[in-house]
């Protein structure tokens, strides 16, 4: 079996939510079968459930949260993980933080209050869960609870928390604390910083409680923000990225975080799950292509695997579920050998917008992520607190406020021969009055008085771009170049501004005269754009905005990593093992296209293989072979001036193309 330190490549997290109302639970249940099950679906790992959202545990106890409609002397947790170990397979434990329906029924004073005096509960005609303040006597019963999980599966494999996110209240319990600690519950900002502290102490007090019983467990808290993740990591032995596509997180929400989260020195794991909507959704099986798209765009990335599932009350698995599922991990299990180790090779750094929400979707952050995959650059996302020399140019998007220590080391990068793309009002100093970086080669004029302006490619930088001015549908900044600065796109501003009193047509007034005001421009290595380009793409999707951005990169970064003549919905990314693995460079491509099948649904049905993909490849020195896992057939290839180039005979939706 792999140690519980080793994070396996092929998870199933088994929701088990279960309310009390349903009086057979576990009846059904065989731990022969269910170990059996999921030994033939190429499981490794199995999240299974001590504590739910009702608030019930499913072990052995004397406590009166066991559930009511457990069988009679059934150890439903205890069994699972016996029966798992037998097979080899990991068993981690689940335990919900702040969703407690037993407690919030019995303690009501235990319940969140918000700033309205109201309880932080779907009220009583409302299906839904009841959320706990863990400035209450709740963490100790919490606590209590945990410490008996512990000593009853002593060692655990794991212990994956649920739902802890910062959570202000005004109960009693938290006014009289932070009237202690310092807060002022009266101001917002004071109830947000004191929500977090406790976050924080509960997380470290939760961690060493885990760690003092089985030093080598996993221990996972979810619902955080991954931006604050720098801060959590002394809490954290793995980051799991939760990201139901078809649930309401989208296909960009997992590459977006896993980018931030692989730059951290943890392993990490994408969790999606086999439903078609989200969780629970008995009865809903996503089509294999979608799985096949969301597991191997983790792999992909270097994170390891986590489907979720529900385990029917009675306590047997869906064996449609576990053959699709069988199907997925059996292509992982057969790429492993390629995935063990692998890091990123990354030539861009991404500037992150800071964000404290969980569910941080849409944006500028997305936007770019959005057009730097389509364009198959290799970047992570950074910070502030990130090392910019790992990187070859930086990118700020749109509203990336920086103090002046990072002016500083963003200009000792440029000094240094780094190359930087910066966009709307990234390029400003705090005041927002002038721009931040001589570098730019700007002057600052204010904000354009419109809404909606054109931009107009300038000649030798047209290339593929339709001849006429583009709409930027978002407002920008109004600039000039200076006398050394490549004006690489203008102004194109409208005869008038929009509005009750003077309007034509149904839309946006049309273009009336070309300006003095540069829409993008490049100084040296330094381009700059005066529109929020990466938060309008991500609203608009108007590609000649990703033409614009491509025509900048190909100037400021002319030697990328990788280069792949495909559709734009082909993925790229590259993936390096150490020496203990061969030295090997992996290419990863995708062909998977998401479709808008319903209202608020984007899924993947059908794999449409693409042929004799161009792609080419930079490295120090021509590998001795290239070939495809995990096939292992050889591709033809030439080394021509620092780069491999060669055609990929097919991808089938995933190709794995390895240079050694």
């Amino acid at each position: 079996m792999a140690k519980a330190n080793s994070l396996p490549f092929r998870q199933i997290h088994l929701d088990f939510h279960t309310g009390p109302w349903i009086n057979d639970v576990g009846a059904g249940f065989s731990a022969r079968e269910f170990a059996r099950v999921m030994k033939q679906a190429r499981v490794n790992s199995v999240t299974i459930f001590a504590k739910c959202h009702h608030g019930h545990l499913y072990y052995d106890t004397q406590r009166a949260e066991r559930h009511p409609g457990l069988k009679k002397g059934l150890d439903l947790t205890g069994e699972q993980v016996e029966a798992l170990h037998r097979e080899g397979i990991r068993a981690p434990i689940y335990i919900s933080v702040q969703c407690d329906e037993f407690a919030a029924d019995t303690h009501p004073e235990w319940i969140v209050l918000g700033a309205d005096g109201k309880p932080a509960s779907p009220g009583p005609l409302g299906a839904g869960w009841q959320i706990l303040d863990m400035s209450s006597p709740y963490q100790e019963y919490l606590a209590e609870q945990t410490r008996e999980v512990l000593k009853a599966f002593k060692p655990v494999d794991g212990i994956f928390f649920d739902m802890c996110w910062d959570q202000p209240s005004l109960s009693n319990y938290a006014v009289e604390a932070m009237l202690r600690e310092g807060f002022n519950p009266e101001i917002e900002l004071d109830r947000q910083k004191y929500a977090h502290k406790v976050a924080m102490t509960y997380m470290k007090r939760f961690y060493k409680m885990v760690k003092e019983t089985a030093p080598d467990a996993t221990v996972a808290f979810n619902s955080r923000p991954l931006g604050n993740l720098k801060e959590e990591l002394p809490f954290l032995a793995q980051v799991e990225i939760e990201a139901l596509p078809t649930g309401g997180w989208g296909y960009m929400y997992f590459p977006k975080n896993v980018r931030f989260a692989r730059t951290f020195d943890r392993q990490y794991l994408g969790m999606t799950a086999r439903f078609h909507k989200t969780w629970s959704d008995f009865g809903g099986l996503k089509p294999y292509a979608a799985l096949e798209y969301e597991t191997s765009q983790m792999i992909a990335h270097g994170a390891r695997c986590s489907i979720g599932d529900q385990l029917h009350p009675r306590g047997f698995l869906d064996p449609a579920a576990y053959d699709l599922i069988g199907k997925v991990y059996a292509r992982v299990e057969a790429r492993e050998p390629w995935l063990v180790d692998a890091k990123p090779v990354s030539q861009i750094g991404l500037f992150q917008i800071p964000s404290n929400a969980y569910f941080n979707t849409g944006g500028s952050d997305e936007g770019a992520t959005r057009m730097l995959t389509q364009l198959r650059q290799q970047f992570d996302v950074v910070t502030n607190d990130s090392r910019l020399e790992n990187y070859e140019m930086l990118i700020l998007p749109d509203l990336v406020a920086l103090d002046d220590t990072m002016i500083k080391r963003i200009r000792a990068f440029v000094k240094n021969g780094g190359a930087l793309l910066v966009s709307g009002k990234s390029g400003l100093n705090a005041a927002g009055t002038e721009t931040a970086f001589p570098e730019l080669g700007l002057s600052y004029d204010g904000a354009s008085p419109f809404g909606v302006t054109y931009f107009r490619f300038m000649k030798g930088f047209d290339a593929d771009a339709p001849n006429t001015d583009h709409v930027q549908y978002d407002t920008g900044l109004r600039v000039t170049a200076g006398a050394k600065t490549e004006v690489v796109a203008k102004v194109v501003e409208p005869y008038f501004e929009r509005g009750w009193r003077h309007f034509c047509g149904h839309n946006q007034t049309p273009a009336a005269k070309s300006t003095k005001y540069a829409a993008a421009t490049i100084n040296g290595r330094v381009g700059y754009i005066a529109y929020p380009i990466f938060q309008s793409f991500a609203n608009h999707g108007n590609y000649p905005l990703r033409l614009l951005v491509r025509n900048m990169l190909d100037r400021l970064l002319p030697e990328p990593v990788l280069r792949v003549d495909g559709p734009t919905y082909l993925e790229g990314t590259v993936m390096r093992q150490g020496k203990n693995q061969g030295n090997r460079t992996v290419v990863h491509l995708l062909a998977y296209a998401p479709e808008r099948r319903a209202k608020d649904l984007d899924i993947v049905e059908d794999i449409v293989p693409l042929y004799n993909v161009p792609l080419s490849l930079k490295l120090p020195k021509s590998p001795k072979k290239v070939y495809l896992a995990p096939t292992l057939e050889p591709v033809e290839f030439e080394y021509l001036a620092g780069r491999v180039n060669l055609r990929v005979p097919e991808v089938r939706g995933h190709a794995m193309i390895v240079f050694e």
